[in-house]
């Protein structure tokens, strides 16, 4: 129950609770203060009597009746007494001889000598109509004339209609007023709604140094309060998780380094002991073994060492030291170094290396060295079958590329000494390093690989 009243569900709840109970307060206040006023202009007017138009009718018949002495002057105060009570009444007295006699706040123009026909035109035209009219016969036996009443038939409206109409636009606007309250504070409700989850959102996608989200502070204990605490519960599992991972991924790279050493230590004694048995007297098939024996040594050498270059270059360990070098010089001075192995191969080497523009290259030596020892290896390994490599320089408007090509079966082709590909891989990484491009087709006539620098 206590999470309940915590929840929006809940807040929200109140607000409308609260809006109908204002807008209910307020026209209930309104209705009081109308009534009370409409009280008071009933108790003020005289008009305004107990009597309904039925029992003024009644009363106006039985005091014409009971009126003595039938002279001017006893009507006149019988219209004055009247005149007290209902003050917007008009009234007259018409003789038996049907002479206008006497008249009280008559508005209209009435005529002086009445006629049958005028009488009963004028009694039909007042019939149950507007204003109220009375007419009663002077007196018992009915020989004295009449006497007339007439008032506006609105004076005898209730006076709370009259207020409600004067004042009707005071509650109108009160309930719009509430209404308007209950929509703003209902805004101000979803707004700040809306600015906590935009505050949440935000959260989400900004990063902190170590490339995870960041905790927001929890502020309240409501829905979007649990959701913002789940959140940093979240936060807080993947920071663990990528210390986890940190930690695993240096105990797996001291791991590499630990079992390259190790590895190297037995191949330096195996390459020793092969030096040593091939200067004994051999066959020609236990040369050929020895043979064997030293090419498995250097590929399993090799092998550790682009395992070890591959880890510590996904690992952002390997150092990077760019210089601003000339390519082609240091391309010649690679290639020279393996010249004598691909004659010894027998491989045909064709070397075309013509200047640049811009001859200097800001490059790692070191790296530049192991790419091209890494594509020079590959073509040595796996492109034996066409005993051909060409070695040459590029330029085009958009860039200026080392060409490395032979005569292979192509990559496609499977390879006896097929690999993991990591050898490639370093290359990808060690180009794209130092903000280079490179590209690579092969097909059954050869590969062919570019090492571009984008003017």
């Amino acid at each position: 129950m206590r999470e309940f009243f915590r929840s929006l569900l809940a807040k929200y709840m109140f607000i409308i609770l609260l809006a109908i109970s204002l807008v209910q307060i307020s026209y209930l206040v309104i209705a009081i203060f109308v009534s009370g006023l409409a009280k008071n202009l009933e108790g003020e007017s005289l008009s305004q009597g107990s009597e309904g138009l039925t029992k003024i009718e009644e009363k106006w018949h039985a005091e014409a009746k009971d009126l003595q002495p039938f002279t001017s002057e006893t009507i006149e105060q019988h219209f004055t007494k009247w005149k007290r009570q209902y003050e917007d009444a008009s009234m007259f007295w018409v003789d038996e001889h049907g002479m206008l006699i006497k008249q009280m706040d008559v508005k209209e123009s009435l005529p002086s000598e009445w006629s049958s026909a005028f009488t009963a035109k004028f009694i039909k035209e007042r019939y149950d109509g507007d204003p109220f009219t009375v007419i009663a016969f002077v007196g018992k036996d009915e020989s004295h004339g009449f006497i007339v009443f007439e008032i506006q038939r609105e004076a005898f409206s209730p006076m709370v209609a009259k207020v409600y109409e004067q004042y009707g636009m005071i509650l109108l606007f009160g309930v719009i007023f509430f209404i308007a309250l209950f929509i703003a504070v209902s805004f101000l409700f979803f707004r700040g709604i809306r600015k906590r989850l935009l505050q949440l959102q935000d959260a989400m996608e900004i990063r902190d140094v170590d490339g995870l989200p960041i905790e927001i502070h929890v502020n309240k204990k409501d829905e979007i309060g649990q959701l913002e605490k789940t959140f940093n519960q979240m936060v807080f599992e993947l920071r663990e998780s990528k210390q986890r991972e940190q930690e695993e991924e240096q105990l797996r790279l001291e791991l590499i380094a630990n079992l390259s050493h190790d590895l190297r230590t037995p191949l330096t004694k195996i390459r020793a002991q092969s030096y040593s048995i091939a200067k004994e007297e051999l066959s020609r098939d236990g040369k050929e073994a020895i043979k064997a024996l030293e090419s498995s040594i250097v590929n399993i050498d090799r092998l550790i060492d682009n395992l070890m270059s591959y880890t510590l270059l996904m690992d952002s360990k390997y150092k990077f030291d760019p210089k601003d070098m000339d390519v082609i010089r240091f391309v010649r001075e690679c290639l020279a170094s393996w010249y004598p192995v691909f004659e010894k191969e027998g491989f045909e080497m064709e070397v075309q290396l013509s200047s640049f523009e811009k001859k200097k290259w800001m490059v790692d030596p070191i790296w530049l060295g192991r790419i091209l020892d890494n594509l020079l290896q590959n073509v040595l390994r796996h492109a034996k079958s066409g005993m051909y490599i060409h070695v040459k320089t590029e330029s085009t408007d958009k860039y200026d590329a080392i060409v490395i090509s032979d005569r292979g079966k192509g990559m496609k082709h499977q390879s006896n000494e097929a690999g993991a590909g990591i050898g490639l891989s370093i290359v990808d990484m060690m180009v794209k390093g130092m903000n280079l491009d490179w590209d690579i087709a092969s097909s059954e006539n050869g590969t062919i690989v570019k090492i571009k620098k984008y003017k």
